[in-house]
């Protein structure tokens, strides 16, 4: 028997259950038990994330699991755990990562740019915030915290005429009908491995290495790190306003990253090997903290 860990959210548990799903085709027959639990910030869901207090607010309580042994492996969204690992316990495996873009719900269907004057767009994310009033600096932003169906049923509901979300989220929920657009780069840069998945387990599991090799994606994983290596070299936590994609073609990795308390909030882009992620990723942040954001290596 397998445990795996996760937030009780909807979208925590499809995420646990696909990452089943690929150890299962790994090895059949493995039988899997879900161990879900509340974090902090499902907890308190009516102050604004960054006014918690704390890293992790996401991720704490799965965590805790792992390390007294209540669960063998843990099922996070990458974007939510604190670029500072958690002491005894390791990142064991990145399955292959999902569309990492934003989405637009809107309750007319309309897009960003087709939304009239004043319209009210939901987010609690500062980086989306800053990333809709550069492309509508006329539009009314407004917070928004919840599951992903909650925030999608505001807009139904007719509360918000539009609010903003990660792509991933919405498809592996079923809720494509409710997207009006895919938000584009360099426009809207996602966060930082938005759209990928953490599996996480206690340091010394030996026995769970093997398998979990096998639904490890490299590439994934080396965007990932250039993304929260830039993340990291901003001392920014998983709330900053800071935005990074990095994709891997013909064995180059581009990183694009962006901050929007920066400054001006162009992003630069810089390029390299997969072997050197983690370095691309602290050479963005040292451009963009030199005022370098343009330059493209």
């Amino acid at each position: 028997m397998l445990r795996i860990a996760a937030r009780r959210s909807p979208l925590a548990r499809a995420q646990a259950e696909l990452v089943a799903d690929l150890l299962r085709a790994a090895e059949p027959g493995l039988a899997v038990e879900y161990v879900l639990l509340a974090s902090a910030g499902d907890l308190d869901r009516t102050r604004p994330v960054d006014a918690l207090g704390q890293q992790g607010v996401f991720t704490r309580a799965v965590q805790a699991a792992l390390l007294d042994g209540r669960a063998d492996l843990a099922v996070h969204s990458f974007k939510d755990v604190p670029t500072a690992p958690l002491e005894g316990l390791r990142v064991a495996a990145v399955p292959p990562r999902a569309d990492p873009r934003d989405a637009l719900v809107s309750a007319s269907g309309a897009g960003l740019r087709d939304l009239p004057r004043g319209a009210r767009v939901g987010t609690g994310s500062a980086r989306r915030r800053a990333q809709v009033l550069r492309v509508r600096p006329d539009l009314s932003v407004r917070p928004l915290r919840g599951n992903v169906g909650t925030r999608a049923a505001r807009v139904r509901a007719g509360a918000l005429d539009a609010a903003v979300l990660a792509l991933a989220g919405l498809r592996r929920l079923g809720l494509d009908d409710v997207i009006a657009q895919v938000l584009e780069p360099p426009d809207f840069v996602p966060a930082p491995a938005q759209g990928a998945l953490a599996v996480e387990v206690r340091r010394g599991r030996t026995d769970l290495a093997e398998l979990l090799r096998g639904i490890d994606h490299a590439p994934s994983r080396a965007a990932a790190a250039a993304e929260r290596a830039f993340l990291q070299a901003l001392r920014g936590g998983c709330n900053a306003p800071a935005a990074a994609l990095a994709r891997l073609a013909d064995g180059v990795l581009t990183l694009t990253a962006a901050r929007y308390d920066l400054g001006s909030g162009e992003p630069c882009t810089v390029s390299g090997q997969a072997a050197d992620a983690e370095l691309l990723g602290r050479e963005a942040a040292a451009r963009l903290l030199d005022g370098a954001g343009e330059g493209s290596g």
